[in-house]
């Protein structure tokens, strides 16, 4: 029996729908999946709902009329009413901390915390950049504590920029409801507060603190560090629940780290969320390297303001990254 699936990669200009025009579903796929992340904040789940996605719109082929409403819209509408259902029922998926204050016990065990969902990155080295624009982990942390609906309608019209009448249409409801949960959306996350200036990644200034970075940390260096860090900087580490926020707690609990898991770590440059990020790997005992976290930095002022440390083994997977260091290639030039 033939795979429906194949038909998703492979011969779909022969796939023609009313007015005689070709589907060819597959170049909407990578912004699909950005667009399902920032629903659920979850990559995984992302990348499942966007195969469901093709697999609804191949089996609804024959029905798609381009008078009504272009590919790309079409492709929208299924992609939400998949997310929404998704979401039915669903806790939020937070970061350590939108769950309550920050800790003040640098000693804490660190118990991870599985019964949470953890809101995860976003591996940008398998997407284009205009895929990855508006996928800031701040900004996807503060969507999730919107209601589903109100998230679709502030995505698709404030980061997709879908016409209101469009979004109606996707949603099934009418334009004033569409302007009501805008607004607020709008208002909750000003509530919320997730508009700080961030750097790109090559940007050069936020370049050469992350250069720094990486060779202080690779020797252990804590005060180095901690000259990197703006006053308030924050350091959370999911799946364990606790969060730091201050560059001296910063600086002492990484005298924690560097105790128990030595000082001879080695660092892997990547970009998550459109930000700088890092894959660790600690030492270990006999030598060698193992993957220890994906840590997504914020730069702002020409100094981190935030690094959210995933220790998720299943975050590694996802940005493709070996177990150990280093396989030929990894590292980047400095």
């Amino acid at each position: 029996m033939r795979d429906p699936r194949k038909d998703l990669t492979a011969g779909r200009g022969s796939r023609r729908t009313r007015h005689d025009g070709p589907v060819d579903f597959e170049p909407y796929r990578g912004e699909l999946v950005a667009y399902c992340y920032r629903m659920l904040g979850s990559f995984h789940e992302a990348e499942d709902l966007v195969q469901e996605t093709m697999l609804r719109a191949w089996k609804a082929r024959e029905g798609y009329d381009r008078t009504r409403a272009s590919l790309r819209t079409w492709l929208y509408r299924i992609a939400t009413n998949a997310c929404l259902t998704a979401l039915e029922g669903r806790a939020r998926r937070p970061l350590p901390s939108g769950l309550g204050a920050p800790s003040e016990d640098l000693a804490a065990p660190l118990t991870p915390a599985s019964d949470i969902p953890w809101l995860q990155p976003f591996p940008d080295a398998r997407f284009d950049t205009q895929v990855r624009a508006d996928v800031r982990l701040a900004l996807v942390a503060a969507l999730q504590v919107l209601p589903a609906r109100q998230r679709a309608v502030l995505v698709l019209r404030e980061v997709l920029e879908f016409s209101a009448a469009e979004v109606a249409a996707q949603l099934g409801t009418t334009v004033a409801a569409v302007n009501s949960a805008l607004q607020r959306a709008r208002a909750a996350l000003a509530d919320v507060g997730c508009a700080d200036e961030v750097s790109e990644p090559d940007d050069p200034g936020a370049r050469a603190v992350i250069q720094r970075y990486v060779r202080a940390f690779e020797a252990g260096d804590v005060p180095a560090l901690v000259r990197l860090l703006t006053d308030e900087a924050v350091l959370e580490m999911p799946p364990v629940p606790l969060w730091y926020r201050g560059s001296r707690a910063y600086g002492q609990f990484m005298d924690r780290v560097f105790a128990l898991r030595g000082t001879d770590w080695r660092i892997s440059r990547l970009t998550a969320n459109g930000q700088p990020a890092l894959a660790a790997y600690a030492p270990e005992q006999g030598g060698g390297h193992r993957l220890h976290s994906v840590q997504v930095l914020t730069v702002t002022g020409g100094r981190i303001a935030h690094n959210v440390v995933f220790a998720d083994p299943r975050v590694g997977a996802a940005f493709g990254l070996p177990r150990r260091f280093p396989p030929s290639g990894l590292r980047p030039a400095p």
